[in-house]
């Protein structure tokens, strides 16, 4: 095992970066293609250059993005943060108290880290359920969290969204009822179709401006005004709130946010489904893209009898830092943070998906496929490509 424990996704991270600075000192910018959905922007006009002062930007944007952040979630009043993982901590911190139990449901286990990991800071405890059947309030539950799509991208039925909701305004206690809606502000409105969040009757929303629109990588909450005030007071305690530089970032992406971006993806994504599955099993079908999971990369190497001593994740994670060393897709895998999803996706609702034909896209999965099968059998030539430039291992 080489990729063991979160310091170790942080090395391997850093050495992905520096893979991307060296490709963008000898090829440009252009020659990068960030297919993680997450590649956001900063959309600024110049005008707002000047303004992008301590005081002087949330001044003028936290404004503009109550406006757009409402028309974008719903809600009674918008608050930005620098992450949404510091808007779950905020949310945590001021409103859990200790020894007192967050309920979280989900589409497919495991949860995001940044909520078990925020609930232990405060001394609470921590349910997480993705089955209706095992779903359950204690009596001393001051905190429901529903997730509306998973890292990889699973969304949840509304069906069972409705459900929760129902059974948390019914309870004796009635905690409130956030939705990590992530990337499914988007993706569960656009491609699925459902209502909002707030429609559905959640108490706060928070969403990624980064993902699946091109936006900083920001949080972005919407939701009751009585519950946002106690957030937005200890967001400021702990410096969790976004500055004004980001909150520009946002209320720019809100702007040029169109649900058409995304929904346009759908018949690219299924003609590279049809080249990838000519070679591989394991590939599935995403909302905006495909992937392949850690298991099924390891079933893949089986099936050609390559024997390595690497574990799924690290065969997912050296498959993808392959393909940013040699060719410049930017995934998951290779740069995301500590707890992120090993499941290599590729999501073709990215700007740069646009630079990339489906055929030529092919071809370069199956060249750094050939690679990893190559370097898989030898633990030596793995760490030396995950860990490439960093300096700490």
């Amino acid at each position: 095992m080489l990729i063991d424990n979160d310091l170790d996704e942080l090395q391997k991270r850093e050495s992905a970066l520096t893979y991307i600075e060296v490709r963008l000192k000898k090829k440009g910018r252009h020659n990068l293609f960030d297919l993680t959905g997450l590649s956001g922007g900063f959309l600024l006009k110049k005008d707002d250059l000047e303004l992008l002062e301590t005081y002087v930007g949330p001044a003028v944007f936290e404004k503009m993005l109550d406006k757009y952040g409402k028309d974008h979630l719903g809600g009674e009043k918008v608050l930005g943060f620098n992450r949404t993982s510091a808007g779950i901590l905020a949310t945590i911190l001021a409103l859990v108290k200790k020894d007192s139990t967050v309920v979280h449901y989900l589409p497919e286990l495991p949860s995001h880290p940044s909520i078990p990991r925020s609930t232990k800071l405060v001394g609470a405890e921590y349910l997480e359920f993705d089955r209706l059947d095992d779903f359950h309030l204690p009596e001393n539950t001051s905190l429901v969290i529903i997730t509306g799509s998973t890292m990889d991208h699973k969304v949840i039925p509304v069906e069972e969204f409705q459900i929760i909701i129902k059974e948390t305004h019914k309870s004796s206690t009635s905690p409130p009822l956030m939705v990590d809606d992530a990337s499914g502000a988007r993706l569960r409105t656009a491609i699925f179709k459902q209502p909002s969040a707030w429609d559905l009757g959640a108490d706060l929303i928070i969403t990624s401006t980064d993902k699946l629109m091109k936006g900083p990588r920001g949080g972005l909450m919407a939701g009751k005004s009585s519950l946002i005030s106690k957030i937005k007071s200890k967001a400021h305690q702990y410096g969790l709130e976004a500055q004004g530089p980001i909150l520009a970032g946002m209320v720019r992406a809100l702007q040029e946010f169109h649900p058409e971006n995304i929904s346009g993806s759908l018949e690219k994504k299924r003609e590279l489904l049809r080249y990838l599955k000519r070679e591989w099993e394991g590939f599935k079908e995403t909302p905006t893209g495909v992937m392949i999971s850690a298991a099924d990369i390891a079933l893949e190497m089986d099936k050609r009898n390559i024997k390595t001593s690497l574990t799924d994740r690290d065969l997912a994670f050296l498959w993808a830092m392959l393909l940013l060393k040699g060719y410049g897709i930017i995934t998951i895998p290779a740069v995301g943070m500590p707890g992120a999803s090993p499941t290599l996706r590729i999501d073709l609702t990215s700007a740069d998906a646009q630079k990339l034909g489906i055929e030529e896209l092919n071809h370069i999965l199956r060249d750094s496929f050939k690679k990893l099968l190559q370097i898989a059998p030898s633990p030596q030539q793995a760490e030396s490509v995950l860990f490439k430039g960093s300096e700490n291992r």
